[in-house]
C-alpha cells in the first residue's frame, strides 16, 4: 500500500500575501476559479521593445536570414573616439 505525500497547507497572512516553497522571486498570472480555486501560472515579463519583435514576422525573417548568411553582413563604421 503506498501512502501519499501530505498536501502542504499555504497560508495567508495578514496582509493577504502567501509564500509558495522553493518559488522566490518568480512572477506568475494569478486565476481564480468560481469555487475560490486559485491557479497560478507561470510568466515573465518582456520589454516593450521584444513585443514588437515578435510581433513582427517580417523583420524575425530578416535577422533569421542575416544570422544565417554573415557573410552578406556589411561592416559598421568605426565610432570616431575624441
Amino acid at each position: 500500500m503506498t501512502i501519499a505525500a501530505p498536501i502542504p497547507m499555504i497560508e495567508v497572512d495578514a496582509r493577504n500575501r502567501v509564500t509558495l516553497p522553493g518559488k522566490a522571486h518568480r512572477r506568475y498570472l494569478v486565476h481564480e476559479q468560481d469555487d475560490g480555486t486559485v491557479i497560478l501560472e507561470p510568466a515573465v515579463v518582456i520589454s516593450e521593445l521584444e513585443a514588437r519583435y515578435r510581433a513582427n514576422s517580417d523583420l524575425q525573417g530578416k535577422v533569421a536570414h542575416g544570422r544565417a548568411h554573415p557573410e552578406l553582413s556589411k561592416p559598421r563604421p568605426r565610432r570616431r573616439t575624441a
